[in-house]
This record gives C-alpha cells, structure tokens and sequence, in this order.
C-alpha cells in the first residue's frame, strides 16, 4: 500500500530524516515510535505530500507523491498532531466544510458528515461549537474530519497526545477499529499505546529507522534481560541441586530471611516457571512467591535509541 525507499529530508547542512526505507502492508496498523524530534511527524509530512523530501521516494497504492500528488493524497486521511479545527463552527458546519475541500460529491456530503460523526461517536456533538468541545471531543472531530472521503490509508500523528487516561483508552479502541478497512500509520511516544494497537513498530532515532518489527519480536531483542525471581524454603545449595539439570536455563540462588532466592534467566517466562515449580516439586521443596521481571517495549524502545545515538 505504500512504499518509502531511500528518503532524506536536509535543512541546510542538517538531516531530519536520513535515508528512511519501510513498506507498509495493506489492512494493517504501524506504529511510528521514537523520542520528540526523532524525525517521526517530518515522515509522515513527507508522506501525506504536506512538505517534499530532499530525496527518495514515496508512493501510496502505486501512485508517486511527487508525479501524481491529486491521485496519492486521495487516497490519504491525514489528522496532525494539533487538530486543524475552526472553534467557531459547528461540528457538523466543520465536517461538511472538510468534506467540499476533499472534493466530496455535494449530493454525498450531509450522509459522509453522518457516516465519519457516527464512526468516531461525536454525533451528539453534531451542533456544538467546536469551541466549546473537550479535548477528546476535538480529537474525535479531527479524526472524523480524516476519515471523510473514505480514504485507504489514515495516518495520525501524536493521535492521543494531551489526553486523560479514560480518552486515551477510548481513542486507542476507536484506531483499533480502523483495522477492518483502513491501513493506518500513527506515530507516538506513548508506548501502552503503540504496543497495544499495532501490527508493526517502526523505530526512529535522530532521523533514522532503526528497527522495524512486530512487538513481540522487538520486545525478544531484550530476552536476556528476562528473569523470576523465586522464594523458596531451602538453603542456596539445595536450591543450586534442585535446579541444576534445568536446559538452557541459568541459575543463581543466595540467602533470604526465609530461605533461599532462586534467579533464573535465560528462557521464556513459561519455561522457567514451569521446569523451575516442577524441579522444585520433585524435591519436596516449598515455593512462597514468584515474581517476573520481563522486559517491556520500553525497554526495547530506550536500548534501541541509545544504540542508534538518539539526541
């Protein structure tokens, strides 16, 4: 659905973005993720034909931004960061004035205004000052404004910044949704977000793509950092014993006030879980706890960016 190859964005003698090539799939969610200036909304920009690359090349379903810009941003819906609403009109005197722009058919556009009011829920809102909306509310507008003209791609940037944590939720669900008939890109710096919703992660760091997978897979990158921690009522050295046949998995065991600690790493939580309770078992061995210290997207997010020399 769309093809980035080779862009470079320079302001002088400094890159904004540098040499930047993904490809996103159709009928799927990718998430742009990486520190404030990273070079993230510069791509999206580039990709909506709102500012042109020094270089390379974008196209949307075949069609290059630069050589048919009409046929590519048709395809495209596109909210920024800040929402381009007019605070005194009405949402729906705001929808329809979008709708004319993007060349909506006149017939079409008081039941396009109700289609994209009713999938974002700001329907009650229709005669409302924009003015006088929430900030969640104002998202929704700007989100509806996006989705009219039934475009391919929506691409939003910063999509939940500046929301409480009931509107974030709410505006992650209503992304999700998107799934069924959109292909989406969305950048932020929210990480609950970004690995909740989407299929694929892009990482940006000082205008560069530094890794480009799903989640799971990125969150692997960190699998050594992966460890449980087991209170057990035995001393180091009949904990070492218990446990010293487990495959693939390391062991370390010390002193606690109740007996022993147990450290494992090396394997999937499962894994160590299961083989450690089960050694355990066998030696009659009583277990109090067990807590997991596994690595999170955050984690992933801030090794990438230090390794890929983030400013």
């Amino acid at each position: 659905m769309i093809e980035v190859k080779n862009l470079c964005k320079s302001y002088g003698n400094d890159f904004a973005v540098r040499d930047v090539s993904f490809t996103v799939e159709k009928g799927r969610i990718y998430g742009f993720l990486g520190p404030n200036g990273a070079g993230k909304s510069t791509v999206m920009n580039i990709i909506t034909g709102y500012i042109s690359a020094s270089s390379g090349e974008v196209k949307i379903a075949g069609h290059d931004i630069l050589a048919e810009p009409q046929k590519a941003r048709r395809l495209i819906g596109y909210l920024p960061e800040i929402p381009p609403l007019y605070p005194d009109m009405t949402v729906r005197e705001y929808l329809s004035f979008a709708a004319e722009i993007k060349k909506v058919n006149k017939r079409d556009i008081p039941a396009e205004v109700d289609r994209c009011m009713e999938k974002t829920d700001v329907t009650p809102m229709k005669d409302r000052l924009i003015r006088n909306l929430s900030k969640g509310y104002r998202q929704r507008v700007g989100l509806s404004q996006a989705l009219l003209g039934d475009p391919e791609v929506v691409i939003l940037d910063e999509p939940s910044v500046g929301l409480d944590p009931q509107q974030i939720i709410e505006m992650r669900e209503l992304i999700a949704s998107l799934r069924k008939d959109k292909t989406v890109i969305l950048s932020s710096h929210i990480l609950s977000e970004i690995s909740a919703v989407c299929d694929m992660i892009l990482i940006i760091s000082n205008g560069r793509l530094i890794a480009s997978d799903t989640p799971e897979n990125l969150e692997e990158l960190t699998a050594k950092d992966r460890r449980i921690e087991i209170c057990a009522m035995c001393t180091p050295e009949e904990a070492f014993e218990a446990l010293k046949d487990l495959s693939g998995i390391k062991c370390g065991a010390k002193a606690a006030p109740d007996g022993a600690l147990i450290v494992l790493s090396g394997g999937s939580e499962k894994e160590m879980r299961e083989a450690a309770s089960k050694a355990l078992a066998e030696k009659k061995i009583p277990v109090t706890g067990i807590v997991s210290h596994l690595p999170t997207l955050e984690d992933v997010f801030l090794k990438l960016t230090k390794e890929g020399g983030a400013e």
